[in-house]
């Protein structure tokens, strides 16, 4: 949504930005009464932690469908105030948003099942760790149990991606960015449609197209929209030989 950012303390006068902060709550004397500034500008990523030690800690202390539920509460919240407009610029897809969703998905299908085995436990526990710094494990360690949680990841993220990038394109046209977008867009569908289940290598590759396609739209990278695209060209072709 379209915000004033730069806000204005009404008691002591003080300013400071709403898109550093994520509040409209005075950091000089506490007053909620403020008020903005400058123009609208589209915002969407507020300043968010990705807090999972404590999680991780109690992996050995608690039933690990109990752990899950938190990690997925976790990333939930963490999701929800993260987006990739700040103060009207458009920024890069991150490795932590990636990793948290990919965690939320993780950790759901691991809190409804009845029984976890060694390799799930081994793969969640390595996200639960590394997610914060926007680590994740490699395909070919995932789980066959598992795949469909991170191809449902994937989908998740062009979804995410997608709504902030036509907000953005709305005020900055760019025909390539929205006709690339559409073909990911297309690949979310299909996700989608086979419930997560695609090989784990061609939801990596649509991803990092993803992440290309990102980088090209936040920062005009000609090279990087050239390889999103290559990347789709030849998924695509492979999955039609198929």
């Amino acid at each position: 949504m379209k915000i004033r950012g730069e806000r204005e303390c009404q008691s002591c006068g003080a300013r400071w930005s709403y898109y550093e902060t994520g509040s409209i709550t005075c950091p000089e004397c506490g007053s909620v009464r403020s008020v903005g500034v400058d123009e609208r500008t589209e915002h969407t990523d507020n300043p968010a932690d990705l807090d999972l030690a404590s999680i991780a800690d109690d992996l050995d202390a608690e039933p690990i469908d109990r752990v899950a539920e938190r990690a997925v509460e976790e990333c939930r919240a963490y999701v929800r105030q993260r987006g990739f407009v700040r103060g009207g610029d458009l920024r890069p897809i991150d490795s932590t948003f990636v990793a948290a969703v990919e965690l939320r998905y993780v950790a759901g299908e691991l809190a409804r099942s009845m029984r976890v085995d060694e390799d799930e436990q081994l793969y969640f526990l390595s996200l639960l760790r590394g997610a914060a710094d926007g680590q994740r494990p490699d395909p070919a360690d995932v789980p066959e149990s598992l795949v469909a949680a991170r191809g449902l990841a994937v989908a998740a993220v062009i979804d995410a991606y997608r709504r902030d990038l036509t907000r953005y394109l709305s005020d900055h046209p760019d025909p390539e960015a929205r006709t690339t977008m559409g073909r990911f867009v297309d690949h979310r569908k299909r996700i989608e449609a086979l419930d997560g289940s695609v090989p784990v290598d061609d939801a990596e590759t649509i991803l990092q197209g993803l992440i290309e396609l990102g980088e090209y739209a936040a920062t005009g990278d000609q090279s990087a929209l050239a390889s999103a695209r290559d990347r789709l060209d030849a998924l695509e072709e492979g999955v039609n030989s198929r």
